[in-house]
């Protein structure tokens, strides 16, 4: 069997509304304030957790709960959103992402007055509904958007966008947020925390998503069309081993990232590790979500240069060692080193997405669809981090994303090589 190149996605033509050549570089610069906005919303998640930890005295595992709902979500909705985009096309889908994650902001409010956990989680779901859809519409598209060799750096430099938007997410969250909190290991009556605090900041998202959706709606994208292929009658996406091997893939990188991410406060305050007070550790989570930041920036120019899954292996193996030392350490370097595992994330997603959709032709909004169920690992694997936490330690819980890089170091080397 022959084999395929690893880094390229399908041909595609490519047209801006007038029929004329695209000029993907305007294209391309509006889509980062989509990967923006959705990085930013998903971060603050790390800093939700500990507050609403406190206000509904809840355990780890039911802290969770919010990775469960948030991330749920993708497995939910990720093929209904690839339906969706199908149907709607690119510039549809994300244009009904942005006014159901308006929606599900806007929620935020009568969840806080009722101060009800339920609320809040259905308020989460919504609003993740749509996030999905704006990851099914936008990966693809950035992927598909320009020549297929440089799709991995390409849709990397994108994300490069969402960390900033996770970058800036847990200062302004930790400062509008975590600042209401009073000290964890100061008996407190739960009743007493504002959680009137949730509410002006997921308001103003909400108006600055519309505020986008606005502007999208009268922003020219170009069309795309996928050429045919040779394949199978009755093929479907899902028939690919390479795209089913990289669901794992993505199952696996988000269910570890979100379970170091969700956790970080939590661990920054144990004794043996920093001891620090939510709102120094919230300020902290921004250094992981940074990292990964940098990388990304560094990983669009390394992937024009180096083989995708090369890259993808190194970083899984060097986030392997960083969470190793960590679990294994104590004080600063326990702390920096469970920090710096930011920086081996950087690349992870864009490039395990690139080259699961390699060489899927008209199949690649479904594949993008499914992709996207995947990362329901976001709610799975931290929700069973928890419970590790719960019986044993956090440190023993670092465990779980050792294994999580384990995997997404094979399908570096061997995983994502696809077959004709």
């Amino acid at each position: 069997m022959a084999l395929a190149a690893p880094a390229s996605v399908s041909p595609a033509t490519t047209t801006d509304p007038a029929g004329s050549s695209p000029r993907y570089t305007s294209a391309l610069a509006s889509l980062t304030v989509l990967f923006f906005m959705m990085g930013f919303i998903t971060c603050l998640n790390d800093i939700l957790i500990p507050y609403l930890k406190a206000i509904f005295q809840l355990s780890y595992t039911q802290a969770n709960l919010i990775n469960l709902c948030f991330f749920g979500a993708y497995f939910v909705m990720g093929i209904p959103a690839g339906k969706v985009v199908q149907r709607l096309g690119y510039k549809g889908g994300m244009l009904l992402g942005f006014l159901i994650a308006a929606l599900g902001c806007f929620l935020f409010y009568p969840a806080a007055d009722s101060r009800s956990y339920a609320l809040f989680l259905g308020a989460l779901f919504v609003l993740a509904t749509g996030v999905v859809l704006l990851q099914v519409a936008g990966n693809p598209y950035v992927a598909i958007l320009g020549r297929p060799e440089s799709a991995p750096a390409r849709l990397t430099l994108t994300q490069a966008f969402n960390s900033l938007g996770t970058t800036v997410a847990p200062l302004l969250g930790s400062a509008l947020i975590l600042s209401h909190l009073p000290d964890l290991d100061t008996a407190h009556s739960a009743a007493a925390i504002d959680v009137r605090a949730v509410q002006t900041p997921y308001l103003a998202i909400g108006g600055v998503l519309l505020l986008i959706s606005v502007l999208l709606a009268f922003l020219k994208l170009p069309r795309i069309t996928h050429a045919p292929t040779q394949e199978a009658p009755n093929q479907r996406a899902w028939h690919y081993r390479h795209l089913v091997l990289g669901m794992v893939g993505i199952f696996v990188y988000v269910g570890g990232e979100v379970a170091i991410g969700s956790h970080i406060v939590s661990y920054l305050h144990l004794p043996d590790v920093a001891g620090l007070a939510p709102k120094v550790a919230g300020d902290k989570v921004t250094y992981y979500w940074g990292g990964a930041m940098v990388g990304r920036f560094l990983g669009a120019y390394l992937l024009n240069k180096v083989n995708p899954g090369r890259l993808l292996a190194f970083n899984a193996l060097g986030a392997m060692a960083l969470v190793l030392l960590s679990l294994s350490t104590s004080g600063p370097v326990a702390m920096w080193s469970l920090l710096a595992v930011g920086l081996m994330n950087s690349i992870m997603f864009a490039t395990i997405f690139t080259l699961a959709v390699a060489g899927l032709g008209r199949h690649t909004e479904e594949a993008s669809g499914l992709l996207n169920v995947a990362i329901v690992g976001g709610a799975l694997v931290p929700m069973l981090f928890g419970a590790v936490a719960d019986a044993s330690s956090l440190r023993l819980a670092l465990l779980l994303p050792v294994l999580c890089y384990a995997y997404i170091l094979w399908y570096g080397l061997k995983g994502h090589v696809r077959t004709a």
